[in-house]
Protein backbone atom coordinates (compact mmCIF):
# COMPACT_ATOMS: atom_id res chain seq x y z
CA UNK A 1 0.00 0.00 0.00
CA UNK A 2 1.05 3.53 -0.58
CA UNK A 3 1.09 5.39 2.71
CA UNK A 4 2.08 8.98 3.99
CA UNK A 5 3.24 9.14 7.18
CA UNK A 6 3.21 12.06 9.32
CA UNK A 7 4.89 11.95 13.26
CA UNK A 8 7.33 14.15 15.05
CA UNK A 9 8.78 12.20 18.20
CA UNK A 10 10.72 9.28 18.83
CA UNK A 11 7.46 7.09 19.99
CA UNK A 12 6.65 7.62 16.36
CA UNK A 13 9.62 6.46 14.86
CA UNK A 14 8.97 2.35 15.29
CA UNK A 15 5.66 2.91 14.02
CA UNK A 16 7.36 4.42 10.62
CA UNK A 17 10.29 1.56 10.28
CA UNK A 18 7.16 -1.19 11.19
CA UNK A 19 5.48 0.22 8.21
CA UNK A 20 8.75 -0.23 5.85
CA UNK A 21 9.26 -3.92 7.26
CA UNK A 22 6.07 -4.44 6.26
CA UNK A 23 6.68 -3.93 2.78
CA UNK A 24 4.24 -0.84 2.78
CA UNK A 25 5.54 1.88 0.47
CA UNK A 26 5.84 4.94 2.22
CA UNK A 27 6.16 7.35 0.10
CA UNK A 28 6.43 10.56 2.12
CA UNK A 29 6.71 11.55 5.50
CA UNK A 30 5.70 14.88 7.16
CA UNK A 31 6.96 16.43 10.53
CA UNK A 32 7.43 19.67 12.47
CA UNK A 33 10.11 21.84 11.40
CA UNK A 34 13.84 21.58 13.02
CA UNK A 35 13.74 23.35 16.30
CA UNK A 36 15.95 23.98 18.87
CA UNK A 37 17.05 21.56 21.39
CA UNK A 38 19.14 21.08 24.93
CA UNK A 39 20.82 23.99 26.99
CA UNK A 40 22.84 25.52 23.82
CA UNK A 41 19.44 25.24 21.76
CA UNK A 42 21.33 23.21 18.84
CA UNK A 43 18.67 23.38 16.11
CA UNK A 44 17.79 19.90 15.40
CA UNK A 45 15.51 17.39 13.27
CA UNK A 46 12.70 15.53 14.34
CA UNK A 47 13.42 11.57 15.50
CA UNK A 48 11.08 11.53 12.67
CA UNK A 49 12.68 13.37 10.07
CA UNK A 50 15.86 12.01 10.92
CA UNK A 51 14.53 8.20 10.37
CA UNK A 52 12.85 9.05 7.17
CA UNK A 53 16.48 10.33 6.08
CA UNK A 54 18.56 7.05 6.48
CA UNK A 55 15.28 4.87 5.06
CA UNK A 56 15.21 7.30 1.83
CA UNK A 57 12.06 8.48 2.16
CA UNK A 58 11.00 12.34 0.73
CA UNK A 59 10.39 14.75 3.77
CA UNK A 60 7.97 17.71 4.46
CA UNK A 61 8.72 19.73 7.03
CA UNK A 62 5.53 21.75 8.12
CA UNK A 63 4.17 23.51 11.84
CA UNK A 64 1.04 23.71 10.13
CA UNK A 65 -0.51 21.46 7.74
CA UNK A 66 -2.17 24.17 5.26
CA UNK A 67 -2.85 24.45 1.34
CA UNK A 68 0.96 23.35 1.07
CA UNK A 69 1.19 20.56 2.70
CA UNK A 70 -2.02 19.47 1.40
CA UNK A 71 -0.64 19.47 -2.13
CA UNK A 72 2.38 18.24 -1.03
CA UNK A 73 0.66 14.89 -0.12
CA UNK A 74 -1.93 14.89 -3.31
CA UNK A 75 1.35 14.72 -5.63
CA UNK A 76 2.19 11.61 -3.65
CA UNK A 77 -1.31 9.90 -4.46
CA UNK A 78 -1.14 7.50 -1.38
CA UNK A 79 -3.66 5.32 -0.52
CA UNK A 80 -3.91 6.02 3.06
CA UNK A 81 -2.55 8.60 5.98
CA UNK A 82 -1.25 7.29 9.10
CA UNK A 83 -0.90 9.49 11.88
CA UNK A 84 1.57 8.75 14.78
CA UNK A 85 2.03 11.94 17.01
CA UNK A 86 2.86 14.54 14.38
CA UNK A 87 1.72 17.47 16.87
CA UNK A 88 -1.04 18.98 15.15
CA UNK A 89 -4.50 18.23 13.29
CA UNK A 90 -5.42 16.55 9.60
CA UNK A 91 -8.23 18.90 8.49
CA UNK A 92 -10.02 18.77 5.14
CA UNK A 93 -9.63 18.92 2.65
CA UNK A 94 -6.33 17.00 3.59
CA UNK A 95 -8.47 14.82 5.17
CA UNK A 96 -9.48 13.43 2.07
CA UNK A 97 -6.46 13.60 0.55
CA UNK A 98 -5.18 10.27 0.70
CA UNK A 99 -7.81 6.98 -1.18
CA UNK A 100 -8.85 5.36 2.34
CA UNK A 101 -8.42 8.92 4.81
CA UNK A 102 -6.22 8.76 7.63
CA UNK A 103 -6.07 6.33 10.56
CA UNK A 104 -3.71 7.45 13.92
CA UNK A 105 -2.13 5.60 15.68
CA UNK A 106 -3.24 6.82 19.80
CA UNK A 107 -2.01 6.23 23.37
CA UNK A 108 -4.87 5.14 25.29
CA UNK A 109 -8.22 3.09 25.34
CA UNK A 110 -10.08 5.17 23.03
CA UNK A 111 -12.45 6.62 24.15
CA UNK A 112 -10.71 7.16 27.27
CA UNK A 113 -8.19 10.05 27.36
CA UNK A 114 -8.85 11.66 23.84
CA UNK A 115 -6.44 14.79 23.60
CA UNK A 116 -2.81 15.58 23.57
CA UNK A 117 -1.33 13.56 26.63
CA UNK A 118 -3.20 10.38 27.53
CA UNK A 119 -0.16 8.24 28.92
CA UNK A 120 0.95 11.13 31.34
CA UNK A 121 -2.68 11.71 32.33
CA UNK A 122 -3.96 8.36 32.62
CA UNK A 123 -0.60 7.40 35.01
CA UNK A 124 -1.56 10.63 37.14
CA UNK A 125 -5.13 9.26 37.57
CA UNK A 126 -3.55 5.97 38.94
CA UNK A 127 -4.31 4.03 35.78
CA UNK A 128 -1.73 1.08 35.67
CA UNK A 129 -3.66 -0.25 32.40
CA UNK A 130 -2.28 1.54 29.32
CA UNK A 131 -3.10 1.12 25.67
CA UNK A 132 -3.28 1.68 22.00
CA UNK A 133 -5.80 2.78 19.37
CA UNK A 134 -5.81 2.65 15.99
CA UNK A 135 -8.87 4.57 14.71
CA UNK A 136 -9.94 6.44 11.76
CA UNK A 137 -9.57 10.46 11.54
CA UNK A 138 -12.75 12.37 11.49
CA UNK A 139 -12.93 16.17 11.96
CA UNK A 140 -14.07 15.60 15.50
CA UNK A 141 -10.74 14.93 18.02
CA UNK A 142 -10.07 11.49 18.51
CA UNK A 143 -13.39 10.17 17.83
CA UNK A 144 -13.40 8.21 14.41
CA UNK A 145 -14.04 4.38 14.00
CA UNK A 146 -12.05 1.46 15.35
CA UNK A 147 -9.98 -0.43 13.56
CA UNK A 148 -7.68 -2.23 16.44
CA UNK A 149 -6.65 -2.14 19.97
CA UNK A 150 -4.18 -3.21 22.24
CA UNK A 151 -3.37 -2.76 25.92
CA UNK A 152 -1.34 -4.65 28.46
CA UNK A 153 -0.74 -3.88 32.63
CA UNK A 154 2.79 -1.40 34.04
CA UNK A 155 4.35 -1.87 37.42
CA UNK A 156 3.28 1.21 39.26
CA UNK A 157 5.92 4.06 39.48
CA UNK A 158 6.44 3.18 35.60
CA UNK A 159 7.19 6.58 33.58
CA UNK A 160 5.41 8.42 31.18
CA UNK A 161 8.38 8.32 28.99
CA UNK A 162 9.26 4.54 29.64
CA UNK A 163 5.72 3.73 29.42
CA UNK A 164 5.09 5.47 26.01
CA UNK A 165 8.26 4.15 24.71
CA UNK A 166 7.06 0.52 25.26
CA UNK A 167 3.81 1.32 23.59
CA UNK A 168 5.29 2.46 20.41
CA UNK A 169 6.48 -0.44 20.44
CA UNK A 170 4.18 -2.66 21.04
CA UNK A 171 1.66 -0.20 19.37
CA UNK A 172 2.88 -1.29 15.61
CA UNK A 173 1.47 -4.71 15.58
CA UNK A 174 -1.96 -3.12 16.32
CA UNK A 175 -0.97 -0.16 13.53
CA UNK A 176 -0.09 -2.65 11.13
CA UNK A 177 -3.36 -4.58 11.80
CA UNK A 178 -5.49 -1.80 11.24
CA UNK A 179 -3.56 -1.78 7.99
CA UNK A 180 -4.42 -4.69 6.81
CA UNK A 181 -7.81 -4.54 7.81
CA UNK A 182 -7.92 -1.50 5.39
CA UNK A 183 -6.97 -3.45 2.41
CA UNK A 184 -9.45 -6.17 2.96
CA UNK A 185 -11.85 -3.91 3.37
CA UNK A 186 -11.84 -0.44 3.14
CA UNK A 187 -14.73 0.44 5.16
CA UNK A 188 -13.09 -1.63 7.89
CA UNK A 189 -14.08 -0.28 11.47
CA UNK A 190 -16.20 0.14 14.43
CA UNK A 191 -17.76 3.03 16.40
CA UNK A 192 -16.18 3.63 19.71
CA UNK A 193 -18.00 3.09 22.64
CA UNK A 194 -18.23 4.21 26.38
CA UNK A 195 -17.69 7.40 28.00
CA UNK A 196 -14.96 10.27 26.38
CA UNK A 197 -12.23 11.51 29.12
CA UNK A 198 -9.78 14.49 27.73
CA UNK A 199 -6.10 14.56 27.96
CA UNK A 200 -5.61 17.94 27.84
CA UNK A 201 -2.03 19.29 27.35
CA UNK A 202 0.57 19.33 29.97
CA UNK A 203 2.24 22.89 31.07
CA UNK A 204 4.97 23.34 33.88
CA UNK A 205 2.72 24.30 36.90
CA UNK A 206 1.62 20.22 36.31
CA UNK A 207 4.78 18.82 37.32
CA UNK A 208 4.66 20.70 40.89
CA UNK A 209 3.64 17.84 43.45
CA UNK A 210 1.79 18.35 46.47
CA UNK A 211 3.47 16.35 49.32
CA UNK A 212 0.29 16.71 51.59
CA UNK A 213 -0.87 13.58 49.62
CA UNK A 214 0.10 10.12 49.93
CA UNK A 215 2.38 8.15 48.48
CA UNK A 216 0.67 6.23 46.08
CA UNK A 217 -0.98 9.65 44.64
CA UNK A 218 2.55 11.40 44.77
CA UNK A 219 3.74 8.20 42.94
CA UNK A 220 1.18 8.14 40.37
CA UNK A 221 1.58 12.09 39.96
CA UNK A 222 5.50 11.81 39.28
CA UNK A 223 5.04 9.09 36.66
CA UNK A 224 2.44 11.57 34.55
CA UNK A 225 4.93 14.47 34.59
CA UNK A 226 8.44 12.33 34.09
CA UNK A 227 10.10 12.67 31.89
CA UNK A 228 8.08 16.11 30.51
CA UNK A 229 7.14 18.61 31.58
CA UNK A 230 9.23 17.35 34.95
CA UNK A 231 8.26 16.78 38.08
CA UNK A 232 9.86 19.27 41.08
CA UNK A 233 9.45 20.67 44.13
CA UNK A 234 10.51 23.53 46.13
CA UNK A 235 13.80 23.36 48.36
CA UNK A 236 14.70 26.79 50.05
CA UNK A 237 12.36 28.81 47.24
CA UNK A 238 13.91 27.39 44.56
CA UNK A 239 12.46 24.49 42.42
CA UNK A 240 14.48 20.94 42.71
CA UNK A 241 13.42 18.26 40.13
CA UNK A 242 12.73 15.01 40.85
CA UNK A 243 14.32 12.62 38.25
CA UNK A 244 13.50 9.28 40.57
CA UNK A 245 11.38 8.36 43.08
CA UNK A 246 10.52 4.50 44.25
CA UNK A 247 8.91 3.28 47.49
CA UNK A 248 10.44 3.65 51.00
CA UNK A 249 13.11 0.43 51.35
CA UNK A 250 10.92 -1.08 54.01
CA UNK A 251 7.92 -1.38 51.95
CA UNK A 252 6.96 -4.14 49.90
CA UNK A 253 4.25 -3.01 46.96
CA UNK A 254 3.08 -4.88 44.12
CA UNK A 255 0.44 -4.44 42.10
CA UNK A 256 -2.58 -4.11 44.36
CA UNK A 257 -0.49 -2.69 47.40
CA UNK A 258 0.16 0.99 48.52
CA UNK A 259 3.98 2.66 47.05
CA UNK A 260 4.95 4.21 50.49
CA UNK A 261 5.75 2.32 53.59
CA UNK A 262 3.43 3.68 56.99
CA UNK A 263 5.05 5.74 59.09
CA UNK A 264 4.16 5.58 62.42
CA UNK A 265 4.76 8.00 65.37
CA UNK A 266 6.86 10.41 63.13
CA UNK A 267 6.78 14.03 64.22
CA UNK A 268 8.40 15.34 61.19
CA UNK A 269 5.57 17.09 58.79
CA UNK A 270 5.33 15.78 55.02
CA UNK A 271 7.63 17.29 53.06
CA UNK A 272 10.64 16.29 55.29
CA UNK A 273 13.62 14.42 54.25
CA UNK A 274 15.62 12.57 56.31
CA UNK A 275 18.76 10.42 55.97
CA UNK A 276 17.70 6.34 56.90
CA UNK A 277 19.90 3.85 56.17
CA UNK A 278 21.94 5.41 53.13
CA UNK A 279 18.36 6.48 51.54
CA UNK A 280 16.77 9.84 51.42
CA UNK A 281 13.56 9.09 52.45
CA UNK A 282 10.88 11.67 52.06
CA UNK A 283 7.56 12.04 54.11
CA UNK A 284 4.17 12.66 53.03
CA UNK A 285 0.95 13.15 53.79
CA UNK A 286 -2.48 10.63 53.90
CA UNK A 287 -5.70 10.45 53.83
CA UNK A 288 -6.46 11.67 56.95
CA UNK A 289 -3.54 14.69 56.26
CA UNK A 290 -0.84 13.50 58.68
CA UNK A 291 2.43 12.48 57.36
CA UNK A 292 2.10 8.55 57.37
CA UNK A 293 3.70 7.56 54.42
CA UNK A 294 7.24 7.79 52.53
CA UNK A 295 8.85 7.20 48.89
CA UNK A 296 12.37 7.52 48.43
CA UNK A 297 14.24 10.75 46.23
CA UNK A 298 16.25 8.34 43.84
CA UNK A 299 17.63 11.32 42.08
CA UNK A 300 17.08 14.91 42.21
CA UNK A 301 18.45 18.02 39.97
CA UNK A 302 18.83 21.30 42.53
CA UNK A 303 18.16 24.35 40.11
CA UNK A 304 21.31 25.65 38.38
CA UNK A 305 23.22 21.85 39.24
CA UNK A 306 23.15 18.66 37.68
CA UNK A 307 21.55 16.09 38.48
CA UNK A 308 22.54 13.64 41.15
CA UNK A 309 21.67 10.66 43.87
CA UNK A 310 19.49 11.93 45.92
CA UNK A 311 21.07 10.30 49.53
CA UNK A 312 24.32 12.26 47.82
CA UNK A 313 22.19 15.62 47.65
CA UNK A 314 20.98 15.16 51.14
CA UNK A 315 24.07 14.83 52.84
CA UNK A 316 25.39 17.94 51.55
CA UNK A 317 22.03 19.78 53.90
CA UNK A 318 23.52 17.59 56.71
CA UNK A 319 21.21 14.72 56.25
CA UNK A 320 17.85 16.42 56.45
CA UNK A 321 15.76 18.90 54.89
CA UNK A 322 12.35 20.34 53.99
CA UNK A 323 10.54 20.59 50.45
CA UNK A 324 7.49 22.64 49.92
Amino acid sequence: MRIVFAGTPEVAVPSLHALVRAGHEVVGAVTREDAPLGRKRVTTPSPVATAAAELGIPTLKANRLDAAATEWVRGLAPDLGVVVAYGGLVREPLLSAPVLGWINLHFSELPRWRGAAPVQRALQAGEQRLGVTVFRLVAALDAGDVLSRDAREFPRGTSAGEALAALADSGTSALLAAVEALAADPAAGEPQDGEASYAHKLAREDGRIDLARSADEVLAHWAGVTPEPGAYVLHDGAPLKLHALAAAPDSTPDAEGPAGAPVEGVADPAGTVTLEHGAAILRLGGADGTARTALELVRVQPAGKPAMDGAAWLRGRGGKAVLA
